[in-house]
């Protein structure tokens, strides 16, 4: 499903027009990520939470030179289905 078809889908079974759907989309994702920027967890109740975790040094090849390098430490985003969301998909 592409973001357009998001928004239609949401416009349709909310009743608004495309226009307010992709407000209310942009309007969502970009709470999201201001929370997840500031380190919250933003928990959606049967759907799923989003959360930053830390991924710690390691050592990695670079596939073009086969050379060891080390790679930092970094932050990436990560979503945990809830168990709603999980059976729906497992019907």
């Amino acid at each position: 499903m592409t973001k357009t078809e998001l928004i239609n889908s949401i416009a349709e079974k909310a009743n608004c027009t495309k226009k307010d759907a992709a407000c209310a989309l942009e309007a969502t994702v970009s709470a999201i990520q201001e929370a997840l920027e500031g380190g919250d967890k933003v928990t959606i109740t049967g759907f799923g939470t989003f959360e930053v975790r830390e991924r710690g040094e390691k050592t990695c090849i670079n596939p073009k030179t086969k050379t060891k390098m080390v790679c930092p430490p970094c932050k990436a985003p990560a979503f945990k289905p809830g168990r709603a969301l999980k059976e729906a998909v497992n019907k």
